[in-house]
């Protein structure tokens, strides 16, 4: 087994957007919020991610981690019909030794989902073991396991990255493109090491064979965050986000948590991608009403105050009334619309500062770049556009 293996996971942004049909409404235990998700079909971009986790692709887990926001805050600026997509990303792991060899040392790590806080701590639970890695195999699960749904405007892809040869395992990779080209899914194959080698190892022919693209990528590549001048007042302005959010119903706190957990996960790659994390989080791809009253109150529907359980709300909030709390959220939804608008002025000055920068680092091997550039490929086929 090779020792390539540094692409992070920018796939995983990899992995996708779903239309709100089929979203799920938000559960009610007698006294949570009862509610249903708009019907209305909206085109999806989703995308899934086939990470190899064996021995030495610590690199690729590292990159995944490192550029997962940047490539949302890329794919926020997509449009399809005049409208904003919704996005999901799906994650799954192969080749690694401590996954059961019944399933092909394969693992769902994630379905779809709009969560992209889950995303990435998945993302962050991942670890390496040396095993046997199966191409095939893993995208023919995907196929079978996934929602990938029958919507025509629907942008779905897979993108599998890893460094042994594609012919690997019982399932031929021949076959499974056949079924995602049945179902309109573009397999997108990133080969860890020498453009060449992957041709000869099948991976390129493992793409072609869905209109999907041939990426090569140095496992090894540091991920370069570039600083900006505008970074300390989009970070102030996170901080003023995070305070908007209401936490309802059995999984609030946790989920309050969760943000507060992966905010820190996201320090871990320095100043600049914590900006971009918060940059990500005032796009409309950011999204928990599962959770938050103030998105609930927004996207559901049927939201119905008297449903909610006051006992499950932050001790300050359990005894307002409902028209009380209704003035509440009222409050902390225009608070949260004119922070993101904020937060988006000034990335938008950022854009500008660091795209001048990066004319100086020709340096494009790496997950985001590769990712982003066969996303929009394949997008504008499907009537995808990218407008800043």
């Amino acid at each position: 087994m090779k020792n390539l293996k540094t692409i992070g996971l920018s796939a995983l942004l990899l992995c996708s957007l779903s239309c709100k049909a089929d979203t799920k409404p938000i559960k009610n235990n007698s006294t949570e919020i009862l509610s249903s998700s708009k019907l209305t079909k909206k085109s999806t971009i989703k995308v899934a991610l086939l990470l190899d986790t064996s021995n030495s692709m610590d690199g690729l887990i590292d990159q995944a981690r490192a550029q997962l926001w940047e490539i949302v805050n890329e794919l926020s600026y997509a449009t399809c019909n005049n409208e904003r997509p919704d996005l999901k990303i799906a994650l799954y792991e192969y080749g690694n030794d401590k996954l059961s060899n019944d399933n092909g040392f394969i693992r769902q790590v994630s379905a779809f989902t709009s969560d992209l806080d889950y995303i990435s701590e998945k993302l962050f639970s991942l670890v390496t073991n040396g095993g046997n890695e199966y191409c095939g195999q893993v995208i023919q699960t995907s196929i079978n396991e996934l929602a990938w749904g029958s919507n025509e405007s629907d942008l779905k892809l897979i993108f599998i990255a890893g460094n042994e040869p594609f012919t690997q395992g019982p399932v031929s990779y021949k076959n499974a493109s056949t079924n995602a080209q049945n179902k309109q899914i573009n397999i997108n194959t990133i080969y860890c090491g020498d453009y060449d080698d992957g041709i000869t190892s099948m991976w390129q022919d493992g793409a072609q064979l869905t209109n999907g693209d041939y990426m090569s990528i140095n496992q090894n590549q540091q991920t370069v965050h570039i600083p900006s001048p505008y970074d300390d007042y989009i970070l102030e302005l996170n901080i003023k986000l995070n305070k908007t959010y209401i936490p309802y119903g059995k999984q609030g706190r946790k989920k309050v948590a969760a943000q507060a957990l992966q905010d820190s996960n996201a320090s871990k790659y320095g100043k600049a991608n914590e900006v971009s994390r918060t940059v990500s989080k005032s796009s409309s791809f950011y999204k928990n009403s599962s959770w938050d009253l103030v998105d609930a109150e927004t996207e559901e529907t049927d939201f119905n105050y008297s449903k909610i359980n006051k006992q499950l709300l932050p001790k300050k909030l359990q005894k307002k009334s409902d028209k009380e709390l209704q003035a509440y959220i009222l409050k902390k939804k225009t608070e949260r619309v004119l922070i993101k608008k904020q937060i988006q002025k000034e990335n938008n000055k950022r854009n500008i500062y660091i795209s001048a920068e990066k004319k100086k680092n020709n340096e494009n091997r790496n997950l985001e770049n590769v990712m982003l550039k066969a996303i929009k490929k394949q997008g504008i086929q499907k009537n995808y556009n990218w407008n800043k």
